[in-house]
């Protein structure tokens, strides 16, 4: 840690404590040289309804504890209460925006222990949704990071590009949020008539979108000189820390769940991997903006492999009284933050026995953040936060 000097309120010179090498520092918090404060649980410059707790001293951050549990919580216990079917409306709530990889990875835990097929059209319109939920959940990204350094109109450029995904949803789905689409055998419902001029025509609005807001915001000054070199990811931490996703191909890794272990209709896809190596939040961010205008692409391609006829869904009995078989099965996925997964345990009831899931959020929004805020300027704390991209329901489920 800088070694300083600042002068508190009350006139009296100190110096900040020294810093020991696993991150911890000796400092007495109820002394006057600290102050605490409170960034959240809402404001326009966190990641959903949570809180960090700051200690400064000054202008820098001594120490940050995340804390979760304003919105939803309490997911896995609360799905060992409820039938199997009963689960699919609750477990979209544990990562809001982009709720078809919890419906996704519920559906093929089930599938892999009940034997249940999916039909060829019914995988195509799963990953039809799954990049489809990619694609507004990095928009909405866009538009949290614009809005944590003050760009509000590219802010609101991107939201608008994502109300044009929800439109699509709607139509596909019924819902702009929640979907409730995929289920145990596919999906409830085929595409619709149109639907696929209808999404091209959305798809070209949004890459001019894209453009002017690549030049309004990623070429713009102020955001690289308050993003560049700033809250660097050391890449020795990406396994200490369980790091997934963009962190950590920022850093250099290249893994993607998609590619590394394709799932849904993925392997038929054609796509590669996108990593850099700077890993400060401009390269983060950067780096999702480009796989935004991946994830374009492949809709597109999606909906031209996408088979015209065929069922969307099995036979399936009647899944109030579904009853799985005794076993254990782990299913995941490729989410805008990284490797998203579920443990499914059954005891053959029609209950499930054990449900946990590993959403990015937990290490990002809590281990790796509350190392990272360790020094950093308190007027970095709102970009340094959204850059790790986290939903708190994931932490507190």
């Amino acid at each position: 840690m800088s070694k300083k000097e600042f002068f508190p309120m009350d006139g009296d010179r100190t110096k900040y404590p020294e810093i020991k090498s696993d991150g911890t520092a000796d400092i007495d918090l109820s002394s006057h040289k600290y102050i605490k404060l409170w960034h959240g649980p809402n404001h326009p410059g966190i990641t959903g309804n949570m809180a960090v707790e700051l200690t400064l001293c000054g202008d820098e951050v001594v120490e940050g504890i995340t804390h979760v549990g304003y919105l939803h919580r309490g997911f896995e216990k609360l799905m060992e209460r409820r039938k199997y079917i009963q689960n699919f409306p609750l477990v979209c709530r544990i990562a809001v925006p982009e709720p078809d990889y919890n419906e996704y990875n519920y559906a093929t835990c089930i599938e892999n222990l009940t034997g249940i097929d999916v039909p060829e059209k019914g995988m195509w319109l799963r990953t039809l949704t799954l990049e489809m939920a990619r694609l507004q959940g990095f928009l909405m990204w866009i538009g949290g990071m614009a809005g944590a350094i003050g760009f509000g109109t590219v802010g609101q450029w991107a939201n608008y590009c994502r109300d044009l995904v929800l439109d699509r949803f709607e139509e596909l789905t019924g819902g702009r949020i929640y979907h409730i689409y995929i289920l145990p055998g596919g999906v409830r419902n085929d595409i619709p008539e149109g639907f696929k001029d209808r999404m091209e025509k959305n798809l070209r609005e949004i890459e001019g979108f894209m453009k002017d807001i690549r030049r309004a915001f990623f070429d713009n000054y102020v955001f690289k000189k308050r993003s560049v070199g700033v809250g660097y990811i050391d890449p020795a931490w990406v396994f200490d820390y369980g790091i997934v996703g963009p962190n950590a191909r920022a850093a250099g890794f290249k893994h993607d769940i998609r590619k590394n272990y394709p799932y849904a209709k993925y392997a038929e896809l054609d796509f590669e991997i996108t990593t850099a190596k700077d890993s400060d939040i401009y390269t983060r961010a950067f780096l999702r903006f480009e796989e935004l205008l991946k994830d374009i692409d492949l809709i597109r391609q999606i909906l031209d492999k996408m088979p015209e006829k065929g069922d969307h869904i099995s036979k399936v009995s009647n899944m109030m009284n579904l009853k799985i078989p005794a076993g254990e099965t782990y299913v995941r996925s490729e989410c805008t933050r990284g490797e998203y997964g579920y443990y499914l345990v059954a005891d053959g009831s029609e209950y499930p026995r054990r449900v946990n899931v590993r959403g990015p959020s937990y290490t990002h929004g809590v281990a790796l953040l509350e190392k990272m805020l360790v020094n950093v300027n308190i007027a970095d704390v709102a970009q340094l936060m959204v850059s790790l991209h986290t939903y708190p329901p994931e932490i507190e489920r």
